[in-house]
């Protein structure tokens, strides 16, 4: 799963998602948390693109508790088809969520140590990822989003079995059309390759939800490191 992630260049970020004159004040994250607000460019039915802040973990437009949205951070590019929380929203409501790394924690006899996962030099990139709209009685409107997974490639793969699917300039313009087939979204969910990014282990400090700071990005030097290969 993707838990965490950061935009802590966000100018860079949206200059790489060709996003101009967005007119929102976009502070850097390190440490974007389920819940939380963060900046996504969503594709609308009417073939539109919008960049917009919504909350991170998704609440389909039919549920009757927005609390299942904490449960709904992310989805299996897999079974996304399949799955009532997430379907209608792959067909209408796709979007791509403005990153440049993401947290995974590898289980080890020492605890958990967490990593930061990043492209290569800390490239901008963006998330798969849905959204849906939720108005509660009161007419109030919640937009909320979620994040595809797909299986680790083999740099992730010793630290977690999951990973977020990333997409490069050309496969984000294809996410955004709405009229693609299903099939080939499903080809756009492979994992990026691992040649291409780099994992850099970091201080427990990130994982406190609360630390949103450079400070969870300082690489942290293992005195008994683990082998990622």
């Amino acid at each position: 799963m993707c838990g965490r992630y950061t935009i802590s260049n966000p100018r860079k970020i949206l200059a790489e998602l060709l996003i101009e004159d967005h007119g929102l004040d976009l502070p850097a994250r390190y440490n974007v948390a389920p819940g939380q607000m963060a900046p996504v460019v969503a594709a609308g039915e009417d073939g539109s693109r919008r960049l917009t802040e919504m909350q991170w973990g998704l609440v389909p437009s039919w549920a009757d508790d927005p609390g299942i949205g904490h449960r709904l951070i992310n989805a299996r590019a897999e079974t996304v088809a399949e799955k009532p929380a997430f379907r209608d929203s792959l067909a209408r409501r796709r979007c791509v969520v403005a990153a440049d790394g993401f947290y995974e924690w590898q289980k080890g006899l020492g605890g958990k140590q967490p990593y930061l996962l990043r492209l290569a030099g800390g490239a901008p990139f963006g998330f798969a990822g849905l959204w849906d709209r939720w108005c509660d009685p009161r007419g109030q409107v919640l937009e909320t989003f979620t994040i595809l997974t797909t299986g680790a490639n083999k740099l992730v793969e010793p630290i977690h079995k999951r990973m977020p699917v990333i997409l490069d300039r050309q496969e984000r313009a294809a996410w955004l059309v709405l009229r693609a087939e299903l099939g080939a979204l499903s080809l756009l969910c492979e994992p990026f390759p691992a040649s291409a990014m780099e994992a850099i282990p970091v201080s427990g400090y990130v994982n406190n939800t609360a630390h949103d700071s450079v400070e969870c990005l300082k690489p942290l030097a293992l005195t008994n490191p683990r082998t990622l290969f």
